[in-house]
């Protein structure tokens, strides 16, 4: 059996984790001009990241600047701060918002990444959260543009960049001689079944373990309590970095600090789930743009019982109080204000039967309530927005009122349910994102080994505020690869001295320096004792540094792809309704998903709500049409007879 190690770019920096965080750090490594090597077990890259729905943080960004939202950077710190409560590790917070801006400018200008909307969060004393114009949920759109770049990067640049799927890293390579050296993973190829090495500076990246239901799991060891909830994660978050990293005395961190969110959503058919009858094992997350915008949280007799911007946990908090008192189900109601701003949302929760939209009548005669009573709930909530009285619940931040409750006014409304949603608790990191393990008694750090994203403990705290979970995955997989770069130059420079390489040692001894305020070049020739100063104008600064975007040329792998000409009715389609059988419509198009369900990043539920119907205006909402001629052509069976497909693959 032949090794695919043959055909691996030249000592690579190893990335372990197709999410945001693991494409951060691969990104910022091959700018670094390092090369990589990422592993992940799923079929398609993104990881939980491609799931978010809500942004990105950052303080003191220019958008902001342009917004005129008056945000510091020391807010930021301050709201992380007391967010984290009893948990916090300063260090780590700091270096989380400290470089907030940066981690947003840095999408903005490499990617060209629309992040032009910015909004006010739960346990946010400012607008920070920022987001796109264009209809993808914003975890999404950041993911998936990474995620294309960095695999056309990987078929222009096979030498520099190379991308293993359906691959599962089981264990790290120790140094013989120094148990706090890490060489490289272990990994097995899950459809060959081979099992592997490869070797070079690490970074996990693997994400959480909010799905883990396994026998060893995590959530059963440190939070049986909760193990029963649904979870908003791909089956995938199962927890394999924080195990194989403690397997090697790893410290593991904040372990029981699990986030429960407040909005997973009930398919409205779903009148078991409602009622508290059953409990499915996996809900959609409803985005905190919808509390953000204007959502506001009834009980079943109309009565609101908290601050909907509060955090997480606090919200979640007050739902289990009324559950227990027998006051569900509970519902998320909008008004048609907080749709101006969440349009997309609105049409993708309803089309998944997830938010029906009623009359302010209709609301009350399902709820069984009088229209005066749900009426009196939200005149005092508007008296609260006024300012004319305090809130009851404490509440500062009104968006969307006065919140207009009529007989014939239009209402979204979605029943929600506490849900599983991300773990703060992780492998224990250091500011520099090095592993942390326990030695002769006392931690000290892995040599070879670092993390980033829900991987890590210890950088949230006790709770997690909402648009950071993008956030740490971009400043820590970018300080991951920082880091492992520096540590793979030093090995290499190592190695090149003992061959006593002249050229080599006086390439090693060159330093290049940019004066931002001067503009200008010092280049220090080292022993030589020799430099040479230029000054430079704006356009040559820029012009002669090394490119700081990756070639983002589209590949054109995909566009040899064709449709066959086999043709199926939409009633034979019809037919193929099961999770076993799964056929869908797009845009003209006959796909059988059947064995792709595992693999789709949104979840096998997001795939099945269609089975055997016309998927199309579901798909346009959040896919470029490439992805299936791109990630899926061997699903493709056919088109819809005496139609004519109208996939744009370009």
């Amino acid at each position: 059996m032949s090794n695919p190690n043959d055909s691996f770019p030249a000592n690579p920096i190893i990335v372990v984790g197709g999410g945001l965080a693991g494409l951060s750090a691969s990104h910022q490594a091959y700018l670094r001009g390092a090369n990589v090597v990422l592993l992940d077990k799923q079929g398609f890259l993104s990881g939980n990241s491609g799931k978010a729905t809500l942004g990105i943080n950052g303080a003191l960004t220019r958008t902001q600047t342009e917004l005129g939202i008056p945000d510091t950077v020391d807010q930021f710190y301050q709201d992380t701060l007391a967010t984290a409560k009893d948990r916090a590790n300063p260090a780590l917070i700091k270096v989380l918002t400290h470089n907030s801006a940066d981690a947003v400018h840095w999408l903005q200008d490499v990617f060209d990444l629309d992040l032009s909307l910015v909004s006010r969060l739960g346990g946010h004393s400012q607008p920070r959260t920022h987001r796109g114009k264009d209809a993808k949920f914003p975890g999404m759109a950041i993911t998936y543009k990474l995620l294309e770049t960095l695999e056309n990067l990987a078929e222009s640049q096979p030498d520099r960049i190379a991308i293993l799927k359906n691959t599962q890293v089981f264990d790290l390579i120790v140094d013989e001689n120094n148990d706090s050296r890490i060489k490289g993973v272990k990994y097995k190829d899950l459809k060959t079944k081979q099992k592997l090495e490869v070797f070079g500076p690490v970074i996990m990246a693997t994400g959480g373990y909010a799905a883990d239901f396994t026998k060893n799991s995590l959530l059963r060891k440190y939070r049986p309590d909760i193990i029963d909830l649904p979870s908003t994660n791909g089956n995938h978050a199962t927890g394999d970095g924080q195990k194989i990293v403690m397997k090697n005395r790893g410290v593991g961190i904040d372990l029981d600090k699990v986030q429960v969110h407040p909005t997973g959503l009930i398919d409205y058919h779903d009148t078991d789930a409602i009622h508290g009858d059953k409990q499915p094992r996996f809900l959609f997350l409803g985005a905190e743009a919808l509390r953000g915008e204007g959502g506001i949280i009834l009980n079943k007799d109309g009565e609101r019982f908290c601050d909907e911007l509060g955090t997480r946990d606090y919200v979640s908090g007050e739902m289990l109080k009324q559950l227990q008192a027998g006051k569900g189900p509970l519902r998320l109601v909008l008004n048609t204000q907080s749709e101006l701003r969440l349009e997309f949302h609105i049409k993708h929760y309803t089309q998944r039967n997830l938010l029906r939209t009623v009359s302010g009548e209709e609301l009350a005669e399902e709820m069984g309530i009088s229209f005066k009573n749900l009426s009196s709930t939200i005149a005092d909530y508007n008296t609260s927005a006024k300012g004319e009285k305090e809130d009851k619940f404490g509440k500062k931040f009104f968006p969307t009122t006065p919140y207009d409750m009529e007989k014939e006014g239009k209402y979204h409304v979605a029943f929600i349910a506490r849900v599983l949603h991300f773990t703060m608790g992780g492998v224990k990191i250091n500011e520099r994102t090095q592993v942390v393990h326990q030695k002769n008694g006392k931690e000290t750090t892995f040599e070879g080994l670092y993390a980033a994203g829900e991987v890590a403990g210890g950088v949230h705290g006790h709770n997690r505020l909402g648009g950071s979970s993008l956030l740490a995955c971009v400043v820590y997989g970018r300080l991951a690869a920082n880091e492992a770069s520096s540590l793979l130059l030093q090995s290499l420079s190592t190695t090149y001295k003992a061959l006593n390489t002249p050229a080599l040692n006086r390439l090693g001894q060159i330093c290049l320096h940019i004066d931002p305020q001067t503009k200008k070049v010092t280049i220090d020739l080292g022993e030589s004792g020799t430099s040479a100063t230029e000054s430079l104008d704006d356009q040559q600064a820029i012009s002669e540094q090394p490119s700081s975007r990756p070639d983002k040329k589209p590949s054109k792998s995909y566009t040899q792809f064709e449709i066959p000409s086999k043709t199926y009715t939409v009633a034979e389609v019809a037919k193929h309704n099961t999770e076993d059988d799964c056929w869908v419509i797009v845009k003209n198009v006959v796909m059988n998903l059947s064995t792709f369900l595992n693999d789709h990043p949104g979840g096998r539920e997001s795939i099945l709500k269609f089975a055997g119907r016309d998927a199309t205006e579901s798909f346009d909402m959040l896919h470029e049409d490439n992805v299936i001629a791109r990630y899926a052509p061997q699903c493709v069976l056919g088109r819809v007879e005496l139609k004519t497909p109208y996939l744009d693959i370009r």
